[in-house]
């Protein structure tokens, strides 16, 4: 019998990053280095490996194993409110039309239209699909007869976490499941 034994690219093994409370830096984007990164920073003593791959690196004097999770030596305090982005405020409202409940072809809308004064602003923009965005167009919500199901607000990065621990990636290497905290109980 023959076995075939099917060699791994480094590619395929990022590296977890945790922050020194070992608490990831972020959940939504993951916060996840590429190997070479990984590496890196464990040759210039910034993090501690926590975890490691089966997958070695080897040059002619060094071999080393892939690191899978690692955590920073420094603890880096959170800001406590994040960016103002459109991505922010997509995870902010799930990735959902706050008028219809659609996911499809999201943009955001003012909810008091910028031509009545209404600012670009965590308050003021919710995400919403084509359709609604266009429905409503520069009318205020009275008169338009759509009003967010969510009211806008300024999240935090903890809310942005909780939203984001909705959406787990496709990879989660089976040495990372004790740093994160995805709740499948919960739907999107």
């Amino acid at each position: 019998m023959t076995v075939h034994v099917q060699a791994v690219s480094p590619e395929t093994c990022p590296a977890l990053v945790l922050n020194a409370d070992f608490r990831p830096l972020s959940y939504y984007p993951l916060s996840i280095w590429s190997w070479q990164d990984a590496i890196k920073a464990v040759f210039l003593d910034r993090v501690n490996i926590v975890s490691e791959y089966d997958q070695a690196v080897r040059s002619p004097s060094f071999s080393m194993r892939l690191p899978s999770v690692v955590s920073l030596k420094a603890y880096v305090k959170p800001s406590r409110f994040p960016a103002f982005t459109r991505f922010n405020v997509f995870l902010r409202d799930r990735f959902t039309c706050q008028y219809c409940g659609a996911r499809d072809d999201l943009t955001f809308d003012h909810v008091v239209p910028r031509s009545k004064g209404g600012v670009t602003s965590w308050d003021n923009v919710v995400a919403a699909c084509s359709g609604c965005n266009l429905r409503k167009a520069d009318m205020m919500p009275a008169k338009a007869h759509m009003f967010p199901a969510r009211a806008p607000y300024q999240p935090t990065v903890h809310d942005l976490h909780q939203n984001g621990r909705l959406f787990p990636p496709n990879y989660l290497h089976a040495s990372w499941m004790d740093y994160l905290y995805w709740d499948s109980e919960l739907e999107p």
